[in-house]
């Protein structure tokens, strides 16, 4: 019996230190599950846990990624003030450890320093973005990793891009794009110029995209060359081989005869080689060039379209004014008229952002509260949930749009029923304007047009559908989105997030 409980209590102690040596990586498995499904907030709850687990445990180089991942997943839902808390904390507990164990670990603080420059990136704070990119090359030279010093050329790259600093954006890239061709490793520097075309569409800069396309262009018709040399000499190598070998070898006439077919075959296959390298630089110079003049097409094409749409409206004008005003198909017209031509101007003029200034929200919000009460059914209460603090907005703009949401919802919210109005102040750079009814709500099979103009066919005098386009474009023009809350199910909500 003695020998029997020492090992049930050896046991026991085996799997409670593996259990507690275990918990952190038990955490970080369930983020990593969580995160895969997109619950982001799980994900976020079990990192913050794995962080707290090694961090006890000291095991700094596993504390700091959770703790990183619990950021990025903060300030990907706009939680500036947590994220930043959260590497700060990090941080301070790196600190700790380096004093306690005389070490120093400058690998761990670049990931730190790396995903506060991302939220600076994202806040636009141009100044921040760059004083991280400094304190990410300290951290890198210190670690002499060669991977921190790939990603914090990407980091330059995107900030100098991001900010307008072309030619610095090019030089880190032309860094970058030099290490990945001294490893020969063609896959990644492809990589590295199709990123740079996908950020420079995602930012609407036609000139970087055009520039950073025909950097493609040009890049991999050098790159074709290059491996097409590299194939030359290769098959050359084996040809001069084979005649060093034809030199070594017996005289004897079997033995010549034989080198000699050899020698024949080699130099079908180094021809064949030849052609098929050829056919194929030239199949890929024709397509990158027709893909170029695509994009020139294209955007051709949609000045075009936006000139034709400004003539259709004028040229709409003087016929419609011949028509009786109080005629309803005429006036639906003359209203459609307008909003195509709206629409068209808010599309021509997308990289031209609104001028803001100082405006009180609270006086604000109650103003457009205050003119939605004439249009509402009976009993249906209109309130406003806003602090009494300023933000720079253009009130004009920003007015038309909260004032057309707000419409909407008096429309279609019945008696009785609720309409609010509420601000919210996410963050440094980020502040919301919520609409709420308790209305019918929107169609599940409506939502993926309701941004898009022209996406049904409408009778025009029961509304032509450009209201929320326009609105969404609008926002646009004042660094914003305007998007629908899925989530909310008890009437229709709208959601205009604004990055000042």
């Amino acid at each position: 019996m003695p020998i029997k409980l020492a090992f049930a209590v050896i046991v026991l102690f085996t799997a409670f230190f593996a259990h507690a040596e275990s918990r952190g990586d038990q955490f970080v498995k369930q983020a990593d599950a969580a995160l895969e499904s997109k619950e982001y907030v799980k994900a976020r709850y079990c990192y913050l846990k794995a962080f707290d687990a090694y961090n006890k445990e000291s095991q700094m180089d596993k504390a700091i990624p959770a703790a990183v991942n619990v950021a990025s997943l903060y300030h990907r839902e706009s939680y500036y003030k947590e994220a930043f808390e959260m590497l700060t904390n990090a941080e301070l507990s790196l600190n700790e450890y380096e004093k306690s164990s005389e070490k120093q670990l400058p690998g761990l603080h670049y990931p730190i320093a790396r995903e506060r420059q991302r939220m600076y990136l994202k806040l636009r704070k141009a100044d921040s973005a760059r004083d991280h990119l400094e304190r990410m090359a300290t951290w890198a030279s210190a670690a002499n990793d060669s991977a921190l010093n790939v990603d914090l050329l990407s980091a330059r790259a995107n900030v100098y891009y991001t900010f307008g600093q072309n030619d610095k954006g090019d030089e880190a890239v032309n860094k970058l794009i030099a290490l990945y061709l001294s490893a020969n490793d063609y896959d990644k520097a492809n990589k590295c110029y199709k990123d740079l075309i996908d950020m420079a569409v995602r930012s609407g800069n036609v000139k970087l995209t055009v520039r950073a396309y025909e950097k493609y262009v040009a890049w991999a018709d050098s790159v074709a060359a290059v491996k097409a040399d590299a194939r030359y000499a290769a098959l050359q190598k084996q040809y001069d081989d084979a005649n060093a070998t034809i030199a070594d070898r017996d005289s004897s006439l079997t033995a010549r005869s034989a080198i000699i077919i050899g020698l024949i075959v080699l130099a079908a296959a180094f021809a064949a080689a030849l052609i098929f390298v050829s056919i194929g630089m030239l199949r890929y110079m024709a397509l990158s060039r027709r893909q170029k003049k695509a994009i020139a097409t294209a955007r051709e094409h949609n000045e075009l379209k936006n000139q034709f749409i400004a003539n259709i409206s004028a040229q709409m004008e003087p016929t419609l004014d011949t028509l009786p005003a109080d005629l309803p198909a005429a006036k639906a017209l003359k209203e459609f008229a307008a909003h195509i031509q709206r629409l068209s101007d808010l599309e021509a003029t997308q990289t031209e952002l609104y001028p803001t200034e100082d405006v009180n929200m609270s006086t604000f919000c109650e103003s457009l509260a205050e003119a939605t009460k004439s249009k509402t059914a009976p009993d249906v209460t209109v309130s406003v949930n806003a602090p009494k603090m300023s933000a720079p907005v253009n009130e004009e703009e920003l007015g038309k749009v909260l004032g057309h949401l707000l419409s909407n919802a008096a429309e279609y919210t019945p008696a009785g029923g609720k309409i609010t109005l509420d601000f919210k102040k996410r963050g440094p750079h980020n502040i919301q304007f919520i609409i709420t009814d308790t209305g019918c709500g929107i169609a599940e099979e409506e939502r993926d047009d309701l941004f898009k103009p022209f996406a049904t066919v409408r009778d025009l005098t029961k509304g032509d559908g450009l209201g929320l386009p326009m609105c969404a474009l609008s926002v646009a023009k004042m660094n914003g989105t305007l998007r629908l809350d899925d989530s909310y199910s008890h009437g229709t909500r709208f959601i205009v997030e604004l990055h000042p």
